[in-house]
């Protein structure tokens, strides 16, 4: 790992932690040449995992792409970003579990609002009405209208 601060390739590892979500390494390293100490993350490449479009087409897997769509449904809504990072981070192994290197984008938004269902009722409709492509307010009301009908009451 190139030092910050001189540049230099040579450093040692000082101590070395695993994230809460078990997804990354953080290391605190100390460069040999100038003494300097600087923090790195190590995580994992999910390698060549390719979504397939509603119209057929193809293209690579987006993290960040997903993370947005995720943090823009909890826009303002009472859940945590640790919570979000795992939502993604189980949609993610979910999908692999079940596709070998192809994911159709249908099942990748499923699987988003099935754990956005449990969590936040209104991250789910933002998100839902986004995924689905929501035409007009009917088809709004028809969605919250079978979120109401599923949820069970607490009384």
């Amino acid at each position: 790992m190139r030092c910050p601060k001189c540049t230099s390739i040579e450093d040692k590892v000082i101590d070395s932690r695993i994230s809460r979500e078990g997804n990354t390494i953080r290391r605190r390293r100390e460069c040999l040449e100038c003494g300097h100490r600087f923090t790195t993350t190590e995580g994992l490449v999910r390698d060549g995992l390719i979504v397939t479009k509603r119209d057929g087409r193809r293209e690579d897997f987006s993290r960040e792409k997903l993370n947005h769509a995720v943090r823009a449904a909890c826009h303002k809504r009472p859940i945590e970003a640790e919570q979000m990072t795992m939502l993604v981070e189980d949609v993610i192994d979910a999908l692999e579990a079940q596709y070998e290197s192809e994911i159709p984008s249908q099942a990748i938004g499923d699987a988003v609002m099935q754990r956005l269902r449990k969590i936040d009722q209104v991250a789910y409709v933002r998100f839902a009405s986004v995924y689905k492509e929501f035409r007009d307010v009917n088809e709004f009301v028809d969605e919250i209208s079978a979120l109401v009908k599923s949820t069970p009451k607490n009384r």
